[in-house]
């Protein structure tokens, strides 16, 4: 390896600010704030979103058929919703 070229890699808390909650990482990112995490003082990273707070970790994201794919299917091979043909016999 090429002396000098390589940026530093040391350790960091990552926090998350919708939650507090801290890891530690290695990272290259520097920061001038601090904290102190389990007895050793380490710069401090704030990030928006972790696991500890994104909704598909958390499990309250919600599925979305955005684009109709299952509906697209059904119609095209004949499978039709038992409440849509409900419907359609009534009129």
């Amino acid at each position: 390896m090429k002396q000098g070229i390589h940026p530093d890699y040391h350790e960091v808390v990552f926090m998350d600010t919708a939650t507090g909650k801290k890891f530690l990482a290695g990272s290259t990112a520097t920061s001038k704030d601090t904290t102190d995490y389990e007895g050793k003082t380490y710069p401090l990273i704030r990030v928006e979103v972790t696991s500890d707070s994104h909704p598909f970790y958390t499990g309250k994201q919600k599925f979305t058929q955005a684009d109709g794919a299952v509906d697209r299917f059904n119609k095209k091979y004949g499978f039709a919703d038992k409440g849509a043909k409900k419907d359609e016999e009534s009129k």
